[in-house]
């Protein structure tokens, strides 16, 4: 009967091992669209542009917000992040399952948003912040005054934590790996006032 599809978002500290756990779950199931952020920072050299951000300028990000073009969109360390609108609506018109990394930001506005009854929330983190900053250095992308700045953003966004219908500490990945595929399961059920009113009426007619 319910043809929309559904929201789940991830946030949590750079490190904590988001983007593994997205892997995970564009591997497993099937009909998922991820949400590929717009940004203003500058590229990484292993980053791609159109497959892990759409980087633009300044100037072309606040344009958009004035256009209205964003789901969601905040200043983190003095750049833009943002959600286009677009892309998003026409995945849940075809019954997708929605991805998106965003921060805690970023989810406080989908919140507000009209597309909010559809979201499910999980929040990934690390065991402890000695546990992430280990994980950041061994990455070897951030100089150790950006990873300063990472664990000063991580220790502000885990305050959030208790918005989040699900909290994730990845310490284990296989089991972190099972958790949230389930999760993702879970996600899909998650129905707007709007379409559940339109089964009621469905199943009462037949």
């Amino acid at each position: 009967m319910f043809k929309k599809g559904s929201l789940l978002i991830i946030s949590g500290p750079s490190g904590a091992g988001k983007s593994t756990l997205i892997q995970t779950i564009l591997e497993n199931e099937k009909d998922v669209y991820f949400s590929i952020s717009t940004t203003t920072r500058p590229k990484r050299s292993v980053e791609r542009d159109g497959i892990d951000y759409y980087f633009v300028t300044k100037e072309e990000f606040e344009k958009e917000i004035q256009e209205g073009m964003f789901l969601e969109w905040a200043n983190v360390h003095g750049y833009y992040y943002g959600t286009s609108l677009r892309p998003v609506l026409r995945a849940l018109e075809e019954g997708k399952l929605v991805l998106f990394d965003i921060d805690v930001q970023g989810y406080a506005s989908i919140k507000k948003s009209p597309l909010a009854p559809l979201a499910t929330s999980v929040f990934v983190t690390t065991p402890s912040m000695s546990e992430l900053e280990r994980r950041l250095q061994t990455r070897g992308t951030d100089t150790p005054q950006t990873i300063k700045k990472r664990i000063q953003n991580a220790i502000e966004e885990m305050a959030y934590m208790k918005e989040y219908d699900f909290i994730l500490i990845n310490s284990d990945l296989a089991r972190s790996k099972e958790q949230i595929l389930a999760i993702a399961k879970a996600a899909r059920l998650k129905r707007d006032p709007k379409e559940i009113e339109e089964f009621i009426n469905y199943w009462q007619s037949h």
